[in-house]
């Protein structure tokens, strides 16, 4: 079984294009809080890559930004490509299935998003509360 479930704040504005065959592809890097503090009591944060194809792509980059918090469902994905110098590189990142807005567009800097679904027509993916999130613990 291959299933993912992430929820984190975009750390910086998705970036859309498209293949060949005109298919829609979003890349955006997802923040997601470890739940533990390090040494020093500071929080730490993974940066993990995600990709949305299709009419998902297309939705992602016309209403997220940087900063906007999110539930990502979907897979984990690990792909080799080679460099312009030849060197093999591997890349580890998730293909999401399923993407919820998890606040509304202008509450993205606010500390404590209510999540309210139907109010706004970027909210359409989303609507569960997850509760106070303090955006001065954030890496960005």
């Amino acid at each position: 079984m291959n299933h993912v479930i992430l929820i984190g704040r975009l750390t910086r504005d998705p970036e859309l294009r498209y293949t060949p065959n005109g298919v829609a592809v979003a890349n955006f890097t997802l923040a997601v809080d470890r739940p533990f503090s390090n040494q020093e009591g500071a929080r730490e944060a993974d940066f993990i890559p995600v990709v949305v194809w299709q009419k998902l792509a297309e939705t992602c980059a016309n209403h997220l930004h940087k900063g906007r918090l999110v539930a990502v469902d979907g897979r984990l994905q690990i792909r080799s490509y080679e460099t312009q110098d030849g060197q093999r590189r591997r890349v580890a990142e998730v293909v999401a299935a399923n993407v919820q807005f998890l606040d509304r567009a202008g509450e993205a800097r606010r500390t404590t998003p209510t999540g309210d679904a139907g109010s706004d027509a970027s909210d359409d993916l989303g609507g569960d509360d997850f509760g106070e999130i303090n955006l001065d613990d954030l890496p960005f």
